[in-house]
């Protein structure tokens, strides 16, 4: 379970306006010993080089990789700029008998798409927020793994279940959030259902990998 503070807003927006020629993409965001953002992979694999190297307050560990939107201005084949970069939350699905809480607060659901090499499956929330007492209160979510099941045809179906903890977060306004879902490689799957509960009932999405 990963906790989301409900008024943060990351810093990314549209990508309209002044950079109306940027590019906006979600990708694996290489920081160095610096805790400098040094490089970044797209979902398709092309990799770049960041220059100069990027910082933001959100990079809080060194010699790792993040989960990122970036604007970026492509400068050759293998370089780029960096305009504005957030945070993307990776959930990690987890078998359902392992989680002692498995709480069902509906969520706004706006999309979700795999991403090219199916290595994620992303997913675009409409999370109610406001604060609590002046301070940003705290919502909580996680993807619980149902089964792995066998299909007729030997074909393999996840089902995911999306958690979410509204808490004690009060509903003033609507924040867009998105996350990732990092599928697992330590079975072949042919196809994810996932479930979320949404102000309209449950929702339920089918993917196709690839």
């Amino acid at each position: 379970m990963l906790a989301l503070a409900a008024c943060t807003t990351d810093s990314y927006d549209k990508g309209e306006g002044t950079y109306s020629l940027t590019q906006a993409e979600m990708v694996e965001l290489s920081v160095d010993g610096k805790k400098q953002a040094t490089a970044f992979v797209l979902d398709d694999d092309s990799r770049f080089t960041l220059t100069p190297p990027a910082t933001a307050s959100w990079i809080q560990t060194a010699d790792t990789v993040y989960r990122a939107i970036l604007y970026f201005n492509q400068l050759t084949a293998t370089t780029a700029e960096c305009v504005q970069m957030g945070v993307v939350p990776t959930l990690r699905p987890v078998e359902h008998w392992k989680l002692k809480k498995q709480p069902q607060d509906p969520v706004g659901f706006e999309s979700a798409w795999l991403s090219k090499k199916g290595k994620y499956l992303n997913v675009g929330l409409l999370l109610k927020t406001g604060q609590v007492d002046g301070e940003d209160g705290v919502h909580t979510i996680g993807i619980a793994q149902d089964t792995i099941r066998v299909n007729a045809d030997n074909t393999r179906t996840a089902y995911y279940r999306f958690l979410h903890d509204q808490g004690d977060v009060p509903e003033y306004y609507t924040n867009r959030r998105y996350i990732s879902i990092l599928i697992p490689d330590t079975v072949q799957l042919d196809t994810i259902r996932l479930t979320l509960p949404t102000y309209d009932g449950m929702k339920e999405r089918t993917f196709l990998m690839k």
